[in-house]
This record gives structure tokens, C-alpha cells and sequence, in this order.
């Protein structure tokens, strides 16, 4: 089973084109699946898989996870049974029929402009560190990217004249992404004032921390954290809170989805299309506080 699963592997990262994250998730539930398989049912070939078999397994991980890790894992056996039918390992897709769960998506927190603004105001910019931080900030929000994105830029993509960068996304794939003027402005402080004083030895990436080398995901969600306290914000922001921030702000302005899905990097519309929700919502919170007729009785 080990190199069927190394085969596996390969078509989930090339022929996917799957994120590393995403693969090693998938081959974490499936090496789970086959040490199952051998203890319980001493199956060690696909040829000998059951219906039977996979229902059982499946009942168990029902009775053990909720229904939004068990969708998850579904989702890569689901995967490594097609793969094996492609491969023509099994005569059938024996997981083909199984239906996954529908789970209720949760609807990601956004900030208000005033508290993106008022993130920005938080930061000392007479610092190496504080020009670093306005521009992580200019970027993410800016530009609406992932935080793997923003931390993977290097020098040679960035393109300060034509007011944009190159970054490369789920499933390594590179896409162009235009960036505000005040990004340039902010980019362009850092380099010349930040970043010359950071850096310690001879490296590409664009954020550093303050020992010289590439600023982790730790790292700047430690930043990040700081100066919502400073901020005075009160959600537990991320990352990902920013980016969300980006869409809906974008969206609420009256940008289509398909522009917001390019500008994501969303290989499906159905992913960007949780936004529209987003916005739904904080158009009716708005409406029930603004308008007469719908706020409750003695209000």
C-alpha cells in the first residue's frame, strides 16, 4: 500500500495541483484509513477493499469525530477511491455513492474600516519594525493575499513602478496581484529605511523579523495580535481576518465576484461566493439599526 499511496500523493500535487497543506492532510487520513484496513481486516492490497469494509470504517470515524472533521476525512477517502479506479487498482469506485454531510459553514468575523484605520494608527512608523508593519498591513489588506503569500515574497517580485506583485498560491500557483498606491509608498519606506536596518545577512524575502531572517507566521501573528490590543479592536483577529476584511469592504463597494475571485486566487467561485453572505448580513445588521419601521417595539 506504501507506494500506491506515494503514487497517490503525486497525482494530488500534480495533477490536482493541491497545496502542500491540503496533501499532507489528505495522506494523514489515508495512512489512517490503511493501518485500519490491516489491523482490523488484514487488507493489504486495494484488490481485497469491500463496500463492506468502507462502511465500517466509516461508521467509526462518524461515532468518533464531528461531522466537519468527518466530512474532512470523507472528502480524502473520497479522493483516494477515485484514484484508485483511475489507477484501475479496484474494478469500482467504491466510495463513488457515499454521500458527504452538509455542514453549516461558519461565517468568517470582518473589521469595520474604522478598525482596519484605526490597526494603522496603532503602528509607530518612526521604527524599522513599526515601516515593516505598515507595510505587512498595506499587503494583506491591501491586496486581500494569504499570509503564506505575504511571508513568501522576495525582492524579485515585488514591481513597485507598475504597482504590482507576483505571488504564488494554493497549489503553487503564481498569480499577479495589483497593489494600492499607499502599499507602494508603504513598501517603498520599509526598503529604504526598514528593511536595510533589519536585515543581517543575505536573504531574498521581503519581511524580516528583527533578527535579520524571514518573518514566520508566529512571528507576525504575534505582530498582529499587538496591535489589536493597541487598536483597541476587539475580535480575535488573524490573518485570515484581514483578507476576509479585503473581500467584503471590497464587495460592499461594488465590486462583482468574479473580479474578487481572480484578485483571491479562488480556483471556484463558490468559494468567494460566502462574501455575498458576508456583506448580506452586515446589510441587514445595518438596516435593523438604521431604519425606523425595523427596529422592536420601544426602541
Amino acid at each position: 500500500m506504501k507506494y500506491i499511496v506515494k503514487d497517490f500523493e503525486y497525482y494530488l500535487r500534480k495533477e490536482r495541483g493541491l497545496s502542500n497543506n491540503t496533501i499532507s492532510s489528505y495522506l494523514n487520513d489515508i495512512n489512517q484509513y490503511i493501518v485500519f484496513l490491516e489491523k482490523y481486516h488484514h487488507i493489504k492490497t486495494p484488490k481485497k477493499l469491500t463496500k463492506k469494509v468502507l462502511d465500517n470504517y466509516l461508521k467509526n470515524l462518524r461515532s468518533k469525530f464531528s461531522s466537519a472533521s468527518y466530512a474532512r476525512k470523507l472528502t480524502a477517502i473520497k479522493s483516494f477511491y477515485k484514484f484508485l479506479h483511475l489507477e484501475n487498482e479496484i474494478e469500482e469506485d467504491l466510495a463513488k455513492t457515499v454521500e458527504t454531510p452538509k455542514t453549516k459553514k461558519k461565517l468568517p468575523q470582518v473589521l469595520t474600516i474604522d478598525e482596519v484605520n484605526n490597526l494603522f494608527k496603532a503602528i509607530d512608523n518612526n521604527t524599522p519594525l513599526g515601516l515593516r508593519n505598515t507595510a505587512l498591513l498595506e499587503f494583506i489588506y491591501g491586496s486581500g493575499l494569504r499570509v503564506s503569500e505575504l511571508l513568501n515574497i522576495s525582492l524579485k517580485d515585488i514591481h513597485l513602478n507598475d504597482s504590482y506583485i507576483t505571488v504564488v498560491g494554493k497549489g503553487d500557483k503564481e498569480r499577479m496581484v495589483p497593489i494600492s498606491r499607499s502599499a507602494v509608498s508603504a513598501c517603498r519606506k520599509y526598503l529604504i529605511n526598514g528593511r536595510e536596518e533589519l536585515i543581517k545577512s543575505n536573504t531574498n524575502y521581503l519581511f524580516i523579523n528583527n533578527n535579520g531572517t524571514k518573518l514566520s507566521r508566529q512571528g507576525f501573528h504575534k505582530v498582529l495580535k499587538g496591535l489589536a490590543v493597541d487598536a483597541g479592536v476587539e475580535i480575535d483577529i488573524s490573518a485570515h481576518t484581514l483578507r476576509h476584511s479585503f473581500a467584503t469592504h471590497l464587495l460592499e463597494n461594488g465590486m462583482d465576484l468574479r473580479t474578487l475571485q481572480i484578485l483571491l486566487g479562488h480556483e471556484d467561485i463558490s468559494t468567494t461566493q460566502i462574501y455575498t453572505h458576508i456583506s448580506n448580513k452586515r446589510l441587514s445588521e445595518v438596516y435593523e439599526k438604521s431604519h425606523p419601521r425595523a427596529k422592536k417595539e420601544g426602541e
